[in-house]
C-alpha cells in the first residue's frame, strides 16, 4: 500500500482515545503551557462553538504554530487536512498521524478525502482545513479556494470560521509575543460554494482586521469539490 494511500484514508475507529489523549497531552498541555507563557494568548467567541461535531473549522493560515494551537483551543480534537508531502518524511509522518492528522493533493480533493471526513464525523472529533491552504501574510487573506466549501457542501458540515492575528512571530522570551484568536459565527454549508467562500472571507476579515485580495491562484484551484 502506499503512503498516500496509507495516510489519506482514517476510518472512524482511528480518532480513537490514544490520539485523544495524545492530542491533549500535546496540544492543549504542551503548547498551551507555551502559548500562554510566552505568547499571551487570548481567546474570543468561544460562546460561538457548536455543541456537536457536525462543523469545520476553518482558521486564517499564518504560522506552522497554527495546527497545534487550534487543537489547544478547541473542545473537541480536531483532525487537519496536511499535504501529502509531509507523510514521505518518516519521523514527521508519525508526528502528523497520532496527531489525527491526514494526507491530502492539495491539487485534488478526492473520494478518499470525503471518505475520512464522513468518518471524522462518525466520531467524537472535528475537520480543520486552511481555505488559504498554505501559510499567508499578516494583514492579507489571500489564496482562497472554494474547495472547503464544496467539503462541507458534500459531507452536510457547516463552518466555524477562526481568525489568527500574531503567531507569525516566532518568539522564546516569555511574555515577549500576543496571539489573539476570534472565533466568529457558524455559515452553515450550501449547494453554492462561492456564497459560502464569500461569506467566510468577510468573516476573517472582520476578525482579523485583515484585507482580502483576490488572485488568480483562486481562480485555477477553487472548484476542485
Amino acid at each position: 500500500m502506499s503512503k498516500k494511500k496509507e495516510y489519506s484514508k482514517k476510518q472512524a475507529s482511528q480518532f480513537n482515545w490514544f490520539r485523544t489523549m495524545w492530542q491533549i497531552i500535546v496540544c492543549k498541555g504542551l503548547y498551551m503551557l507555551r502559548l500562554k507563557l510566552v505568547y499571551r494568548i487570548e481567546i474570543y467567541g468561544k460562546e460561538n462553538i457548536p455543541k456537536d461535531n457536525r462543523y469545520i473549522v476553518c482558521p486564517n493560515h499564518l504560522s506552522t504554530l497554527d495546527p497545534p494551537m487550534i487543537a489547544a483551543i478547541m473542545p473537541r480534537s480536531v483532525a487537519f487536512m496536511a499535504k501529502k508531502e509531509l507523510f514521505n518524511i518518516p519521523l514527521l509522518r508519525w508526528w502528523l498521524d497520532w496527531l489525527g492528522a491526514f494526507a491530502v493533493d492539495r491539487e485534488s480533493l478526492g473520494p478518499s478525502t470525503v471518505k475520512t471526513v464522513e468518518e471524522i464525523k462518525n466520531s467524537n472529533w472535528v475537520l480543520g482545513i486552511f481555505p488559504q491552504g498554505t501559510r499567508g501574510v499578516p494583514g492579507e487573506i489571500k489564496g482562497v479556494t472554494k474547495g472547503f466549501a464544496g467539503l462541507a457542501r458534500l459531507t452536510k458540515c457547516d463552518i466555524l470560521p477562526v481568525g489568527i492575528v500574531g503567531s507569525h512571530e516566532a518568539k522564546r522570551i516569555p511574555f515577549s509575543g500576543k496571539i489573539i484568536i476570534k472565533i466568529g459565527k457558524v455559515i452553515p454549508y450550501d449547494r453554492d460554494t462561492e456564497k459560502v467562500k464569500n461569506e467566510w472571507i468577510e468573516q476573517i476579515q472582520q476578525l482579523t482586521g485583515f484585507k482580502y485580495i483576490d488572485t488568480p491562484l483562486e481562480v485555477k484551484n477553487g472548484g476542485n469539490l
